[in-house]
């Protein structure tokens, strides 16, 4: 008999998301750094009170080993240099914001990471689309039988927006 071969992965004849597809493989690098899902991170922007939810970044969730009686976890914060003074003044605020969104207490205690943030390190500028004269001409006379000025404005705006997706993806 031959050796043992890995059984073949399941078949998925379905589309999937991006996010359920990268679960599998994010999912455990996040358990190691404490944390049971990916909500704390995910939906950071949303629970961080200002300006805080830019500056920063969760990194890591301490869980206290042994204590029963102790609630919370220390939740390590990545920030930019400049605001490490303020998040460690504002850490109650900000735990109590985290608190706040999951109706229960997760974080007990806030501290910083050594290891800097970079805000927007991740985000890609694209060129402002400048449509041409014969674009903007073409859906200038596709509208102008509308009579009214602001629904023809809009039909425009769209026009030239649905123009510059077609132009972009090579249509």
């Amino acid at each position: 008999m031959a050796k043992a071969d890995p059984p073949e992965p399941k078949r998925r004849n379905r589309t999937m998301s991006v996010a359920d597809v990268l679960a599998g493989a994010l999912d455990p690098v996040l358990k190691k750094r404490g944390f049971a899902s990916r909500d704390i991170i995910t939906h950071w922007s949303v629970m961080a009170p200002k300006p805080y939810d830019e500056v920063a970044i969760p990194d890591k969730l301490s869980w206290p080993r042994g204590e029963r009686s102790a609630e919370g976890a220390t939740l390590v914060l990545r920030c930019v240099p400049g605001h490490a003074l303020a998040i460690s003044h504002e850490g109650d605020k900000i735990a109590a914001a985290i608190n706040r969104y999951f109706g229960f207490v997760l974080v007990g205690a806030v501290r910083l990471s050594a290891e800097p943030f970079t805000p927007g390190s991740g985000n890609k500028q694209q060129a402002p689309y400048q449509p041409s004269q014969s674009v903007v001409a073409k859906v200038g006379a596709e509208v102008a039988a509308v009579e009214d000025e602001a629904v023809r404005e809009a039909l425009r705006v769209l026009g030239l927006a649905l123009a510059s997706r077609s132009e972009r993806n090579g249509g």
